[in-house]
């Protein structure tokens, strides 16, 4: 019997919520229906970042930050319900990442916040949220979690791969015959390209990364920039904004002065291609292409840039592999959520570091 399950993603980028309707038949094979996205409102982005560091009254701010978030959710399961004509009972679960404003492992947590009860009233449908907090309990980083997805639906047994997904931050997994699946977070996907565009020029992303073309690279703040010890820390490893922010930007520029900001775009793009092609290059031996989704893969310049950096590997997107770029991580959590109904194990120890498969998620009933 074929199930329906709705994914909903939205990332460290803070563009908006993705979310794809992903139909399960009986032997576990995923295929998507349709997509549908809603965009933050201004105020929603600028919230979720003063919740970065740590602040004055947060509980009260986040907690109300969550309600609003969840309305947002129920909003766009709303909008791809009316678009494929559908009502709440024909889907069995949301499976909803939630907004991460903190990530911390090492101190035994991880919170994303978009309050999952008030999503479950909303919608009238049953939500499965909090999938990172049983990784993190079981010793792991809870992240990333999508590497199990891609071995699900991108393996091949005859091409090793890397599926890499550059999102506010850039994450690979790499699929390889015979050897184990591995994946970690690579550092800054568009995280810090957003932010210094939206600073500089007042526009939310630099589209196709044509302002950063115009720009010249500045070796000496790049060279700094790639001396940040996480870039290497061994995996499993995570990050995010709590690492790389415009806090960390600005640490680095004082180092490195009256760079043009244009200069800076670039180089920042550069540190993106570079940090990933080093991770490939360390951990990923034999890979002979590497798929990319997310919304870098739609960064024509960092496109180049990862492809001059990786000139002996083939490097195109996910849509040749029959996922479009902006589905797939609002997919895999769809897949989550049929994977908490099948009390099926969703984490990779070897990818995550946790003592061992656990079964990822918590019901909140309609």
């Amino acid at each position: 019997m074929t199930e329906r399950y709705i994914g909903l993603m939205s990332g460290t980028s803070l563009d908006g919520v993705d979310a794809v309707l992903l139909s399960m038949d009986a032997q576990g094979r995923p295929r998507v229906e349709a997509d549908s996205f809603l965009a933050f409102p201004l105020e929603i982005r600028q919230q979720v970042l003063q919740l970065q560091p740590v602040g004055p009254n947060e509980l009260d701010r986040a907690a109300r930050l969550g309600n609003e978030l969840a309305r947002l959710y129920a909003e766009v399961v709303a909008q791809l319900l009316a678009e494929q004509r559908l009502p709440p009972s024909a889907i069995t679960a949301i499976g909803c990442h939630g907004q991460t404003i903190r990530h911390a492992p090492h101190a035994g947590y991880t919170l994303q916040i978009g309050n999952h009860a008030l999503l479950a009233e909303l919608s009238g449908i049953d939500v499965i949220g909090d999938f990172r907090s049983r990784d993190v309990a079981a010793g792991g980083h809870g992240a990333p979690l999508v590497p199990a997805f891609h071995q699900h639906v991108f393996a091949s047994e005859t091409e090793n791969r890397v599926i890499l997904n550059i999102g506010g931050i850039s994450n690979l997994t790499r699929l390889a015959s015979g050897a184990a699946v591995i994946g970690f977070d690579c550092g800054p996907g568009n995280m810090l390209l957003d932010a210094w565009c939206q600073r500089r020029t007042g526009a939310g992303f630099d589209a196709n990364g044509d302002w950063a073309a115009s720009g010249q690279l500045h070796a000496p703040l790049l060279q700094q920039m790639l001396s940040e010890p996480f870039f290497r820390l061994p995996p499993p490893k995570s990050t995010g904004r709590d690492l790389f922010d415009l806090a960390w930007l600005e640490a680095q520029l004082v180092r490195q002065p009256d760079i043009p900001a244009v200069d800076v775009q670039q180089t920042l793009l550069q540190l993106t291609a570079h940090s990933i092609a080093d991770a490939i290059s360390r951990h990923c031996p034999d890979t002979r292409s590497v798929y990319v989704c997310g919304g870098g893969a739609l960064n024509g310049a960092l496109m180049q840039a990862l492809q001059q950096q990786l000139p002996e590997l083939l490097i195109s997107s996910t849509a040749e592999l029959g996922l479009p770029v902006h589905q797939v991580e609002a997919a895999a959590f769809a897949w989550l959520a049929w994977c908490f109904c099948q009390r099926q194990s969703a984490n990779l120890p070897d990818v995550t570091g946790a003592s061992g498969l656990r079964v990822l998620g918590a019901l909140y009933p309609r």
